[in-house]
């Protein structure tokens, strides 16, 4: 196979020799929205992230196999292309374990008030917090129960918490105290201690997170969304966060770079990152390992 690799992938030259003993030829485009260095006609399959972004998918005849180095599939026509018969792949689980531990660490930084602490060790101020809450005992929502989600369901229910998953696809898994599917969410949300957002981003979860689930969480509770911005409706939340909510963990948003005129920035309940929750160092060893292997099956 005629395999066109961008710098999304950017240390697949440590692989060359592996992928040419498999039969396949080489290609490479450091940055995706340049022009291509071969013919479109030549490429049979693409290892990226955002090329379709700025090329066209028809401009490619030959096309049968497409590697994302991303693990949502929303910045590719993933319909267009699986009607046409191309093999499609994602990042599945190679990012799972940094992003279950951003989304613990954001809420024990909460619960502990980490942030309390900090600004007085900064100051040299001795001063307790009686404040300080516990995981233990917890209802922690986990709304999307693919790889990500049940990361964060092992961590948490490592720490004593209930964990009740919520799946269009529900199923039995023991990381979970329980499983149900979507339709059961609104009867969750309200029980719920934290909420962990952990799905993707087809029309139909777009703003999931509205001003009238966001008022039916329990006062004191938290949203974790390491999913997509547009899951959750920002004006909603910013209200919500003024109000009865405990708190937020934030590491994507509905519009990337958040503007620096956004409230969010400056609420002490709030953490909040950009978009980094996918950062470890075993990422690049589970990448290769997931792209070797699904090069190895179309061989």
């Amino acid at each position: 196979m005629n395999i066109l690799i961008t710098g999304a992938w950017n240390n697949w030259e440590r692989h060359r020799e592996v992928i040419e003993a498999m039969g396949h030829r080489i290609a490479f485009l450091q940055q995706e929205k340049d022009a291509l260095p071969v013919p479109f006609d030549w490429v049979e399959g693409i290892i990226c992230n955002g090329f379709f972004l700025h090329h066209e998918a028809d401009h490619f005849p030959n096309l049968k196999f497409v590697q994302l180095t991303s693990a949502g599939f929303d910045r590719i026509p993933a319909k267009d292309l699986r009607t046409r018969g191309i093999c499609l792949h994602n990042a599945r689980g190679v990012y799972s374990v940094p992003m279950a531990e951003f989304a613990l660490s954001g809420v024990l930084q909460l619960y502990k008030r980490s942030r309390f602490f900090e600004k007085n060790q900064q100051s040299h101020r001795w001063e307790k917090h009686r404040g300080l809450l516990e995981l233990a005992g917890k209802i922690v929502c986990i709304l999307g129960c693919g790889s990500v989600g049940t990361e964060c369901a092992k961590r948490f229910q490592a720490f004593g918490c209930r964990v009740v998953g919520i799946d269009l696809y529900p199923s039995k898994n023991p990381s979970y105290t329980e499983m149900h599917a979507l339709s059961v969410m609104d009867t969750v949300l309200p029980q719920a201690d934290v909420v962990v957002l952990t799905l993707p981003l087809p029309e139909q979860t777009r703003h999931l997170i509205d001003a009238h689930r966001l008022a039916a969480m329990k006062p004191g509770a938290i949203l974790v969304n390491i999913a997509r911005g547009a899951v959750v409706d920002t004006d909603a939340l910013i209200s919500a966060l003024e109000g009865h909510l405990g708190g937020a963990v934030l590491d994507v948003f509905e519009e990337e770079p958040l503007q620096e005129s956004s409230p969010l920035w400056d609420m002490d309940h709030v953490v909040l990152t950009p978009h980094n929750s996918f950062v470890g160092e075993g990422n690049s060893d589970r990448l290769a390992g997931r792209i070797l292997e699904n090069l190895e099956r179309y061989t």
